[in-house]
């Protein structure tokens, strides 16, 4: 069994992307790779599947292998838009998805969360309109690193206004090209402006490895989904600053992080499991088009 410190902090927590680069699957071998880990012993690190609205209707032909004790638990991903008209459009039509999705399928799909990127230049009008349609879905904004101090803050600005389930911030940690990654810095300041503002925050891409590394396929350093998971708590935590953070999220060393029943560690500071829950309300999940790899990984150092 994994220590129980290790399972507060990964529990739910890999969203599986395998239909997005570098696995870029088809439709179906992903969603019978979904099969499979929603029956694994490992299902309890196992968040949603990341599913285009676009793609619902073909998706409906692959849903027999789901069933009431293995659903399919569906993170909707919206579409890339243009102006503020067409992203309340595209927001609209994705809830019409997700309505019927739900209600031809009751009981073997579920619909968790609508991830999808802002439109340019959003304002809390904006987003108030989108959560008239929305209603208590859960859902993430994402913007560009640069842009992500600002956009945590409107989106942390809008959730005051409301009663209703605050809207959370997605941030992009990688990709398939070395410019696809964000400084450490910029990671470290979207964490520690979620902390500050209480807006949850989720990750994608590039965070296959627990620690950070150099990876030849990409030429540059990941991001380790440790790192970034465990900054993200003992930032929210312990009040850290962006330098502090910076220095977790560049640590390569895997004997810096130390998880047991109690608690975790990394260096000097530590986190009790209990607490780790309570700040995963927060720092919630990371999609990673790899379910395999991150708990290869784990193995490899003896956390699983």
């Amino acid at each position: 069994m994994p220590a129980a410190s290790l399972r507060a902090l990964l529990e739910r927590s890999i969203d599986y992307a395998g239909l997005f680069p570098p696995a870029s699957l088809s439709l179906e071998p992903a969603l019978q790779n979904q099969a499979q880990y929603v029956r694994s012993p490992d299902v309890w690190m196992l968040g949603a599947f990341i599913l285009p609205v676009g793609q619902f209707n073909a998706a409906a032909e692959h849903l027999a292998q789901f069933d009431e004790r293995h659903p399919l638990n569906v993170s909707a991903l919206g579409p890339k838009t243009e102006n503020a008209s067409a992203f309340v459009d595209a927001v609209n039509s994705a809830v019409a998805g997700i309505h019927a999705l739900i209600e031809k399928h009751a009981g073997r799909v579920s619909v968790t969360q609508l991830e999808m990127p802002l439109s340019p230049d959003p304002d809390v009008p904006l987003l108030a309109r989108a959560r008239e349609t929305l209603g208590p879905l859960l859902a993430f904004w994402e913007a560009p690193a640069a842009n992500a101090e600002q956009a945590i803050t409107m989106i942390s600005d809008h959730n005051k206004s409301t009663e209703l389930r605050p809207f959370g911030f997605k941030l992009r940690t990688g990709g398939v090209t070395a410019d696809a990654f964000p400084t450490s810095r910029e990671v470290a300041a979207a964490l520690v402006a979620a902390a500050h503002h209480r807006v949850p925050i989720k990750f994608t891409a590039g965070l296959h490895h627990p620690v950070r590394q150099f990876h030849e396929s990409v030429q540059t350093k990941m991001h380790g989904f440790l790192n970034v998971l465990g900054a993200g708590v003992l930032a929210a935590e312990h009040g850290w600053d962006q330098a502090q953070t910076v220095a977790m999220l560049d640590d390569e060393e895997p004997g810096s992080f130390s998880f047991s029943d109690d608690s975790f560690s990394w260096r000097e500071w530590s986190i009790s499991a209990a607490r780790i829950r309570a700040r995963r309300e927060l720092v919630t999940s990371l999609g990673s088009c790899s379910f395999d790899e991150p708990r290869e990984d784990l193995r490899h150092l003896q956390l699983l």
